[in-house]
């Protein structure tokens, strides 16, 4: 197996940072014609959307109303960008 990674680019509107992946591993993710962005893109909203997740349903103090819309606006982008609910890609629903 090859040692090839790939580095990306992560801007944010104070700070940026870099992400470096094995090649191989972004491949076996590829759907059809998937960037390697895209394919951190997802990952990075679905890491964001289980952990809010975990906050809110899984963690002690965790259900406070700000926690809560914050779950709901990160659910919504969620959505919007799989086509798809948390509860219906994870099955895991409450």
């Amino acid at each position: 197996m090859a040692d090839d990674t790939v580095t990306l680019h992560i801007e944010g509107p104070n700070d940026e940072d870099d992400v470096t992946l094995p090649t191989e591993m972004l491949n076996l993710m590829r759907e059809a014609d998937e960037s390697d962005a895209e394919i951190v893109g997802d990952l990075a909203l679905f890491s964001c959307a289980q952990r809010i997740h975990a906050t809110v349903h899984h963690a002690e103090g965790g259900d406070t109303e700000e926690y809560k819309q914050i779950e709901e606006q990160t659910m919504d982008l969620f959505e919007d960008r799989f086509g798809a609910s948390y509860a219906e890609l994870t099955g895991h629903q409450h």
